[in-house]
């Protein structure tokens, strides 16, 4: 039996997230191409956008529409997309910080939650010469969960039955006893835990997998030694400074002595 989509009866010991990319892309505009209507002063044409993890994976079951706030100089700039793909494109010359706010469907019985992205038209970091160079495009891009502690039935049901499950997100259970309720639910669905890990290798579409988080934590660690290495060396720097400073202290006070005497 479908469950009241406006009920508010949660599934108690229960989790579930559901991960998705924010970010932006820019672009900087060609003078042989840019088209006659552009603002004399803009420089780039810029996209920006929440997206799933995977092109293939659809976020509509739990993300009903997304609210854009841009810089107020722009016309109308509160911008609302309700529907797929939720992004923005427009064209300018500075940077500035989006508001960008996630609204769930009805079923979710959930506030809206909110995120901060700074837009970046010019290239950073290691290569940006080249980049700039090459007039490529700029990706600022961020890795996200949105976690739903004990959501409501009904939610629950869109986000673990059919098309639901997609999306690298998972469900866990923190307890519950054998006639639990959300034992009964997950045995309506056939039982045990409906999960999509994230994937073990990345792809040019989804660069985020197991492995590359398998490298960055490589990577941790061994930053970690090198700050741990460089904390021994400034402190045997600083016990040979002390140990100077002593005996020129030892020193003065001899000098002084002598000078008494």
């Amino acid at each position: 039996m479908p469950y009241d989509r406006f009920a508010k009866t949660r599934v108690k010991g229960i989790s579930i997230y559901r991960p998705f990319v924010y970010g932006s892309i820019a672009t900087p505009l060609d003078p042989t191409t840019r088209p006659p209507s552009t603002n004399a002063d803009h420089t780039h044409r810029w996209t920006v956008y929440v997206r799933p993890i995977d092109p293939s994976q659809d976020i509509t079951h739990w993300l009903k529409k997304v609210q854009f706030k841009l810089h107020e100089t722009y016309t109308n700039s509160l911008r609302t997309i309700e529907s797929a793909p939720f992004e923005v494109t427009e064209t300018g010359w500075g940077e500035f910080e989006v508001q960008i706010k996630l609204y769930f469907v009805p079923e979710a019985n959930e506030k809206a939650q909110t995120l901060w992205h700074a837009l970046k038209l010019h290239p950073f970091g290691e290569g940006a010469e080249g980049v700039r160079e090459r007039r490529e495009s700029v990706v600022c891009q961020n890795y996200e969960e949105v976690v739903w502690n004990e959501p409501v039935e009904a939610f629950y049901e869109v986000l673990t039955v059919g098309g639901g499950g997609g999306g690298a997100g998972a469900v866990q259970g923190r307890g519950g006893g054998k006639g639990s309720k959300q034992n009964a639910l997950m045995g309506k669905r056939g039982g045990g835990e409906r999960s999509a890990e994230i994937p073990y290798a990345g792809s040019r579409e989804n660069p985020y997998s197991q492995k590359t988080e398998g490298a960055e934590l490589d990577r941790l660690v061994e930053a970690r030694k090198v700050v741990e290495e460089m904390v021994r060396g400034e402190r045997g720097k600083l016990a040979e400074r002390e140990k100077v400073l002593e005996e020129l202290r030892a020193s003065e006070a001899r000098a002084v002595r002598e000078a008494d005497t």
